[in-house]
């Protein structure tokens, strides 16, 4: 039964309350009115997202600080802040995050960037995107709850991370993805053993059949991550948030450019970004927020430019197909982001993204997926256009390997040059 805008819940289980650590309800993002700790992801009173609310740790800032830095080099290293029990880390996870923060010296000459560029690669996870992340979270509230299969819908990373996951902590694995997803994310979603369904359809006609069986007595047992779980598994993205302040050393970049898919990771890292400064562990400044899409599903980006606060639906056709997700669930919470930090949202087409990959990889040698090729064409395309100041210091998500998206890129990469086995021949290539 819901509990209307209060700071207590309906009683649990104490053995439940331990496994969420400091979280203490589930609140709706629109009315306030919070829940218990269940798998449910939408207000009964008016329909709107649930997230998990908290009582964070209370005292000293530089304590707290002292506890995270001797924590494991994963994402664990902030149990005190997440929805996850102490003991987590003695559990059967994949323990990703801690990723490299990358000081993108080269790229910021090419783009002209005076103040400071780096690369946040969530491609070193375990199975290569920040997926892992938030696949994480979900997992350990799966196991309190006593669910017995992991699924999802997916474009692709997501349903690699489930799967290996699941296969990790022991779960069946049953995740669905649309049937016309790149090659090396199908594999790589397969290979863990557990089911995998494609749908006719786009990403969003998969997300519309997840919902319809998670109602039905077949879904009995599921943990649909980003359905029943979302509220949980979203908690996942802040580490991004938590990772890049404590690699700055405990402190904000200038600005930050996030893909949008569904646009939950860029609301995620705002309400991290949040939370570190109630907690006195950065200092209280200015940042700025800029979101970015592939402009063949590009309808968050659309609102912006238009002055819109509503997000209207759009069937998507781009390369970048892990953020082709034509109805965002939280799109109107990206545009409120963006306005308020005072960033933008931007939009680059499939040359552009295909060009930012190569440019990335020639300059930073991080070979980015379609996402991030997304992430640094509107970086510098925001540059060029005058929206983001290339005197403050910014940080740029990539969120996948590129040997994922393969496709993307190999019909322009390839040999310099075929040669027979001679210096002559090296030589006549203008190669030596």
């Amino acid at each position: 039964m819901a509990v209307q805008n209060t700071a207590t819940t309906t009683p649990q289980d104490a053995s439940q309350d331990a496994a969420f650590g400091p979280a203490v309800a589930l609140s709706c993002r629109e009315c306030g009115t919070r829940y218990p700790l269940t798998p449910v992801f939408a207000c009964l009173e008016c329909f709107g997202p649930l997230e998990v609310a908290y009582e964070l740790p209370a005292g000293d800032p530089e304590r707290l600080r002292k506890q995270i830095e001797a924590g494991p080099a994963n994402i664990w290293r902030y149990a005190p802040l997440l929805p996850v029990p102490a003991d987590v880390t003695a559990k059967q996870n994949l323990n990703p995050g801690w990723t490299k923060l990358v000081k993108a010296d080269n790229l910021a000459r090419e783009l002209g960037v005076t103040g400071g560029l780096y690369v946040k690669d969530d491609s070193g996870n375990p199975t290569h995107s920040f997926k892992d992340r938030v696949v994480a979270i979900a997992l350990e509230a799966a196991r309190t709850f006593g669910l017995t299969t992991l699924s999802c819908s997916s474009t692709g990373n997501l349903a690699g991370a489930v799967g290996a996951a699941a296969a990790r902590a022991g779960f069946r694995s049953c995740v669905f993805i649309p049937d016309d997803l790149e090659q090396g994310k199908v594999v790589m979603a397969a290979v863990y053993g557990g089911d995998l369904v494609a749908i006719k359809g786009t990403y969003d006609d998969v997300n519309r059949f997840c919902s319809e069986l998670i109602g039905d007595p077949a879904g009995e047992g599921w943990g649909f991550v980003n359905v029943n779980l979302r509220p949980y598994y979203g908690e996942g993205s802040k580490t991004l948030a938590y990772e890049i302040a404590e690699q700055l050393g405990w402190r904000l970049p200038d600005n930050l450019v996030i893909p949008i898919a569904s646009g939950s990771q860029l609301t995620k890292i705002d309400k991290g970004l949040k939370e570190l400064i109630a907690l006195g562990l950065v200092e209280d400044k200015p940042y700025k927020i800029f979101g970015a899409q592939a402009e063949g599903c590009s309808p968050v980006s659309a609102a912006f430019k238009a002055g819109h606060d509503v997000v209207r639906p759009v069937k998507p056709d781009t390369i970048a197909k892990s953020l082709a997700i034509g109805n965002p669930a939280d799109g109107p919470y990206v545009l409120d982001i963006a306005r308020r930090t005072g960033g933008a949202i931007e939009d680059v087409d499939d040359e552009q993204i295909v060009d930012a990959i190569k440019l990335l990889s020639r300059t930073e040698g991080i070979f980015a997926e379609t996402a991030g090729g997304v992430t640094v064409g509107v970086l510098k395309k925001l540059i060029e256009t005058g929206q983001l100041d290339p005197a403050a210091e910014t940080v740029v998500l990539n969120t996948g390997d590129g040997l994922k998206t393969l496709d993307a890129v190999s019909p322009t990469t390839g040999p310099t040059a075929t040669i027979a086995p001679s210096l002559a021949a090296f030589r006549e290539a203008g190669l030596a």
